[in-house]
C-alpha cells in the first residue's frame, strides 16, 4: 500500500473544530453499529466533500482508524483540492479502476500523512458510475472496510444531480445530508430525504454548511463566518426527526 501526501490542507478555525466535535459526538451517540456513513447533498457545491474530509480527520483525532472513500466518480475534487501526490511520484489509482476490474484493492488503497486516515480516491471519471457501483466489487470493498476500520466515510454525488448516492446508501449504516445555507430549496431537500429513505438507509441528520453568523455584541466581529471559498461553519444534528 502506497502513501499519499497533501500539498494543501486548510487549517481549521476554533469554531469549525467545535462544530466538528459536536458532529462527531452526535454520530458516536447513534450507536456502535453505525460504521459506514454516507455524506451527500442536494446539489453541487454545498461542501459535502469538505465535510467528509474534516469529519474523517476529526474521527482519527479520537484514535479511530478511518477509511474515506470518494464515490463521486462524476466530479471528484479530492486529488486536485488536496494536491495529493504519491510518495513515489506514481499515478494515483482510484475507485473506478477497482470497480472496473483494472486494479486490485491494495493498489487503490492509500495511507495518508494524517495518522489513522486511509483513502480511496474516485479515479478517472466514468460514463456509467451507477452501473459499476452495483457490481460485487463494491460490496467486497465495504466488507473489507468494516473488518479493518472503525469508520468508513463515503463522499457521494449530490442526490439531486444523480442517483449514485441512493445506490450507495443501501449498503450504509447511516447518511448525513450537507445543506449549504441559501442554496437548495426546501422542496428539493425534502425530495433528497425521501430518496434516501426509499433506499432503506437511516438518515442520521443534516449538516448546515456555509453559515455566515451574525455579528457578536461582545467582540464586534463575526463569529464563525465563511472559511475560504468552500469551507464554512457547520453544525451537525444527530436526530433526523427534527427536520
Amino acid at each position: 500500500m502506497e502513501t499519499v501526501q497533501f500539498g494543501k490542507i486548510k487549517e481549521q478555525s476554533y469554531t469549525m473544530k467545535e462544530s466538528l466535535r459536536a458532529l462527531k459526538t452526535n454520530i458516536q451517540f447513534c450507536g456502535d453499529d453505525v460504521k459506514t456513513i454516507l455524506i451527500t447533498s442536494a446539489i453541487p457545491n454545498e461542501g459535502k466533500s469538505t465535510v467528509a474530509m474534516d469529519l474523517a480527520r476529526s474521527l482519527t483525532e479520537s484514535g479511530k482508524r478511518v477509511l474515506l472513500i470518494d464515490t463521486d466518480m462524476r466530479k471528484s475534487v479530492f486529488v486536485g483540492r488536496l494536491r495529493a501526490t504519491t510518495t513515489t511520484g506514481g499515478e494515483i489509482h482510484g475507485l473506478s479502476h477497482y470497480l472496473s476490474g483494472q486494479k486490485r484493492l491494495e493498489e487503490v488503497l492509500y495511507g495518508t500523512e494524517i495518522p489513522r486516515l486511509f483513502m480511496i480516491f474516485a479515479g478517472p471519471a466514468v460514463p456509467n458510475p451507477t452501473e459499476i457501483l452495483e457490481k460485487k466489487y463494491f460490496e467486497e470493498l465495504l466488507r473489507f472496510g468494516r473488518e479493518h476500520f472503525n469508520y468508513i466515510i463515503l463522499d457521494c454525488a449530490p442526490v439531486g444531480a444523480a442517483i449514485d448516492a441512493a445506490v450507495v446508501a443501501k449498503h450504509c449504516d447511516g447518511a448525513i445530508v450537507v445543506i449549504a445555507q441559501g442554496m437548495a430549496s426546501g422542496r428539493l431537500i425534502l425530495s433528497v430525504k425521501k430518496q434516501l429513505e426509499a433506499s432503506g438507509v437511516r438518515i442520521l441528520g443534516a449538516v448546515l454548511n456555509k453559515v455566515k453568523k451574525k455579528k457578536s455584541s461582545y467582540d464586534g466581529g463575526y463569529y464563525g463566518g465563511y472559511y475560504g471559498s468552500y469551507y464554512g461553519s457547520y453544525y451537525g444534528r444527530g436526530d433526523s426527526r427534527k427536520g
